[in-house]
Formats: structure tokens, sequence, C-alpha cells
């Protein structure tokens, strides 16, 4: 076989009426929101809106029933957003759950699929 295989997975939380809350747009947004310190500067830098941006952030909020952004209102100094303890609390589980399950998945892949290479 002339092209090499990877395994790409993604990790998304549904809540029990199978409603998507928390995956990878989401926390991408968190660590966009934690590196630009504003909501519509992560947003446009992942080409969304800002309105679809808060429509994220407020149905995860809803789900887990906690703010996810602390948000300040624009003026002299301009506004802006940072995460919560909370939202931190998640993005950091997020990302070792996700590590974690890549590694499983990458071995697991490798014991079913190693053989392709002698194809």
């Amino acid at each position: 076989m002339d092209k090499e295989l990877h395994l790409k997975l993604t990790v998304r939380l549904y809540t029990d009426n199978n409603q998507r809350c928390f995956g990878p747009g989401i926390a991408t947004l968190l660590e966009r929101v934690r590196e630009h310190r504003s909501l519509r500067s992560a947003a446009a830098s992942m080409g969304m809106a800002y309105s679809k941006a808060w429509r994220i952030i407020r149905t995860a909020e809803d789900v887990f029933g906690c703010k996810l952004l602390d948000s300040t209102i624009g003026g002299r100094g301009g506004g802006g957003a940072v995460l919560t303890p909370e939202a931190e609390r998640l993005l950091a589980a997020y990302e070792v759950y996700t590590a974690d399950v890549t590694a499983y998945a990458q071995g697991k892949f490798e014991e079913a699929f190693g053989f392709y290479r002698e194809l």
C-alpha cells in the first residue's frame, strides 16, 4: 500500500436526550477564548459567527448547570471574556479523556490493521 493509514477520533459528549453538549468544537472555542480573552475574537479566529459561538456556550452552560465564561461588556477599556474555573475543569477533563481514548484506540488500531502495510 502506498499511503499511510492513521486513526482520527473525535470525542463528543451528549445528554440522555441525545443533545450534543461538548466536543472538539467547543473545546477549541474555549481554548481560543483563553488565548484571545474574547468570545468574539475566538469565534472569528475559527471562522464562526459570534451568535453561533454564544449558542454553543449557552447550550453547554444549560447542560452542565454552570457558567463557562466570565464576560465584561465593552467600553473605554473594551470588553472581554475569561474561562470560569468550571470551564477550565471541563476543558482539562476533556483533553485528558480524549488523549487516553486516542492512545488506547491507536493500540487497537495497530492490532487490527497493522497488516495493511503488507497488502
